[in-house]
């Protein structure tokens, strides 16, 4: 059946949980890419034996241009069942720059086995161009999903981390189980490493 192939793969990226990605399935996406090649060459080939007897393409209705519909409408279908695969995937790839990091290393392992080279090099650049717009507007967008009520938090440092740290706005003795008021943006990569601890209340 005309299409199938397409069907198949769509039915594959379906079957997989809501935002997680399934292994990226190399054979069919080649299957059904081929298949377009052929219903390519079947569409030239009808097309040019009608174009041989002389016939007008666009009024006559006859088996070549039934056939040439089908195998158009054929190619039409698998393209836009490998632009779903290809786009749905590319959303939940783009969704772990902000859940888990902007760094491919930063992926489980899990994850960047299900990945394919040019996804992963899709990755790398989606980061970096995140990267890059940050720098330059001066935002981490990746601190906080949801706007913080305050831009300082209150922190306990868990390890010494010594004398004369940098922050954005001023430095700072972050010895061991002292507290601080600080930037959110200057605290959440120590919390996040472990260094520090965020006080509530």
């Amino acid at each position: 059946m005309y299409a199938r192939k397409g069907y198949e793969l769509i039915k594959d990226l379906a079957n997989g949980e809501k935002g997680q990605l399934q292994p990226f399935n190399e054979d069919l996406f080649n299957q059904v890419v081929d298949q377009c090649s052929q219903h390519y060459l079947e569409l030239q080939a009808l097309i040019r034996k009608m174009q041989e007897e002389s016939v007008d393409v666009r009024e006559t209705r006859n088996a070549e241009h039934y056939g040439a519909l089908i195998h158009h409408l054929s190619l039409i279908r698998n393209k836009r069942c490998l632009m779903a695969y290809v786009h749905n995937r590319a959303e939940i790839i783009q969704s772990f720059a902000w859940k888990v990091g902007l760094e491919l290393l930063e992926l489980p392992e899990e994850v960047q086995e299900k990945l394919s080279l040019s996804e992963k090099n899709y990755f790398g650049k989606h980061s970096a161009a995140l990267q890059s717009y940050m720098a330059e507007v001066g935002i981490d967008l990746n601190v906080d999903m949801v706007p913080p009520k305050d831009p300082y938090i209150k922190v306990r440092v868990l390890d010494d981390m010594g004398e004369g740290i940098l922050l954005s706005d001023k430095t700072a003795n972050l010895a061991r189980h002292s507290m601080h008021f600080l930037k959110r943006t200057d605290a959440e990569q120590y919390i996040a490493r472990g260094l520090m601890e965020e006080l509530t209340g």
